[in-house]
């Protein structure tokens, strides 16, 4: 049976987050610790546990068709490979961190300095940009000590929470690059796998769409139903029910997320009562 090969980091938060996605696909798969290729029950693909640096690599050598990846490691790898959808868990920055006593007013205090980064090819166009010229000190770990060692002026890494660079005595100053999880592929594929590419795609879809709205019902007096239809709308319409007694309506709708609390006290202000509000699991348009 044809699978499609799909690279994973091996550990880590970005690890956890795209196996759990996956999981919420329904497919199944044990996923032990220190295994490093495992196939789905159900469901024709293959896991390539790997670093994540060499993800894109291993896309480009046809070792993997596709791969869940930092768009940083994948903009830092300058590939010709595609994006086939932004995942956007994983959030975090590419910044620029200075050690205590540095005077950084901008990109331009960055001129003729020593800059340890992981990411040299990123920034390099950014400060190329900016018509900075420094000197890049490529580092794989631990950039963070890199000042304090005397290998180099500044640093330029990836900052999540910035609780480490703390620990280090260094400030984030000004993120440069803004990266998340995406999923990217070879142009080029066959057709084969393709299909099944596109058969996961609709599931991740699906996942996606149902965690960025909530399933909400509520009792409205009907007469403030076409005000709340202008406010929510929903998938295509609101959901109506006539109640027993006379003038009251039940209604239900999709809310976005983002829109949730808006809308919420909007409906509220239109005297809707009994306001249920439920996660969805599964959704598609």
């Amino acid at each position: 049976m044809e699978r499609l090969k799909i690279a994973i980091q091996r550990s880590g938060r970005l690890c956890s987050e795209s196996l759990k996605i996956i999981r919420n696909c329904g497919i199944e798969f044990t996923s032990p610790e220190r295994i490093l290729k495992e196939k789905a029950d159900n469901f024709p693909i293959e896991f390539l546990y790997v670093r994540d640096d060499d993800i894109p690599f291993f896309i480009k050598d046809n070792v993997a068709d596709i791969g869940i990846v930092g768009s940083n490691e994948f903009l830092e790898s300058g590939l010709d490979l595609k994006i086939v959808r932004d995942l956007g868990f994983a959030k975090c920055r590419l910044s620029i961190a200075v050690p205590k006593g540095f005077e950084y007013k901008n990109l331009k205090s960055l001129e003729g300095k020593r800059i340890a980064t992981s990411y040299p090819n990123i920034l390099k166009k950014v400060l190329k940009e900016a018509e900075v010229k420094a000197s890049f000190v490529k580092i794989t770990g631990s950039v963070e000590i890199t000042p304090a060692i005397g290998i180099s002026d500044v640093i330029c890494d990836l900052v999540s929470t910035g609780t480490t660079l703390t620990m280090n005595g260094l400030t984030e100053v000004e993120p440069i690059y803004y990266s998340s999880a995406v999923m990217i592929a070879n142009s080029e594929m066959a057709p084969e796998k393709k299909e099944i590419l596109d058969r996961l795609l609709l599931r991740i879809d699906a996942v996606s769409l149902a965690k960025n709205n909530k399933y909400v019902m509520f009792n409205l007096p009907e007469k403030h139903l076409e005000q709340v239809a202008s406010i929510v709308g929903g998938v295509k319409s609101p959901t109506i029910t006539k109640l027993m007694e006379k003038g009251w309506l039940s209604v239900q709708l999709v809310v976005s997320e983002d829109k949730f609390w808006e809308v919420f006290e909007k409906l509220k202000e239109l005297g809707a009562q009994g306001i249920l509000v439920t996660p969805i699991e599964k959704m598609t348009l």
